[in-house]
């Protein structure tokens, strides 16, 4: 069995569990490596990661180097003599840190690779409609999320599940394969399968503001799944009468429902509303309701909670 020195990276609130449960553990966590402190609120006050703030409460020595390449860091990192190094949700590493350690480095990764490599694996799983998704440990290489695959856990994706649901979930199931996988290495006993290229290979690119516009010339499930995939965060995000609405929850409308008249040749974005029960959105085969709303300026609320003291003025 091999005693393990460990340097862990990670920044947001998804890699706290992963980090707490090598802690729980008793790994040794040498050091754990997070994003610089950032100005954040109104008074620009410098706010520490989830990561960091976890490791300053369990006495973790915190490393926050601007520049990973920087010979100072590079220093301090072999200072440490680390065998192992973990990677959950950090930026990518320079082939001169992530080579150091003896026994590689390791990424948690929310998909089941090779599928969704990218930034934002777990919102394009669930705008492209899949089934299916999960978490992958696998060994850092050059071309990123192509390093052989050590393990897997698959997760189902339900129809109303959002990348809220799916994000939480993934964060417990990728904590427990994190794990999983620190025992195996530890026992020098791992799988180590170099990842196949499937023909269909979908991407997860980073997805920015002007991605998140819903474009209502899609069908109503694919229009469904464009605003689930992106609720709570950062949010799908159409015009009405030139505000801008985040929309995080939609549902389709029944035929019954929608309000096509035969001399009325509504087009995709059309919208209907009787300004005290619905808001409807003509698509490329129907209608949506919209059902969780943020108008520009406001807070998060359903469509009745709108109404309340607004009017839509279409």
């Amino acid at each position: 069995m091999t005693e393990l020195r460990i340097i862990f990276m990670g920044t947001p609130e998804f890699a706290v569990p992963s980090l707490e449960i090598l802690v729980e553990h008793k790994y040794n966590i040498v050091a754990v490596i997070t994003a610089p402190d950032k100005p954040q609120g109104r008074g620009q006050k410098l706010s520490y990661s989830p990561v960091k703030e976890f490791a300053i409460k369990h006495n973790i020595q915190v490393l926050q180097p601007p520049n990973l390449k920087a010979p100072e860091f590079l220093d301090q990192l072999k200072s440490l003599n680390s065998n192992l190094q973990i990677v959950v949700a950090f930026r990518m590493l320079p082939e001169v840190v992530w080579s150091m350690p003896s026994l590689g480095t390791f990424n948690l990764h929310a998909s089941l690779l090779p599928q969704y490599r990218g930034a934002a694996p777990i919102n394009w799983a669930i705008i492209n409609g899949e089934k299916e998704t999960g978490a992958t440990t696998f060994f850092l290489k050059h071309e990123i999320d192509t390093g052989s695959i050590i393990f897997q856990v698959k997760e189902p994706i339900g129809s109303d599940d959002d990348a809220g649901t799916v994000y939480e979930r993934l964060m417990k199931k990728g904590a427990e394969l994190v794990l999983k996988t620190v025992r195996a290495i530890e026992q020098n006993n791992y799988p180590s399968v170099p990842q196949s290229e499937a023909n269909e290979t979908k991407h997860a690119p980073k997805i920015f503001k002007e991605t998140c516009e819903i474009k209502w010339d899609q069908k109503s499930d694919q229009v469904k799944n464009f605003v689930r995939g992106l609720s709570p965060y950062p949010g799908a995000w159409m015009t009405v009468a030139g505000k801008v609405f985040k929309i995080f929850k939609v549902s389709a409308v029944k035929s019954s429902e929608s309000f096509e008249r035969p001399d009325d040749a509504r087009t995709p974005g059309d919208v209907h509303t009787d300004n005290k029960n619905y808001i409807h959105i003509k698509t490329a085969d129907g209608w949506v309701a919209l059902q969780e709303i943020q108008p520009e300026g406001k807070k998060r609320m359903t469509v009745l909670e709108f109404f309340r003291g607004n009017k839509l003025v279409v």
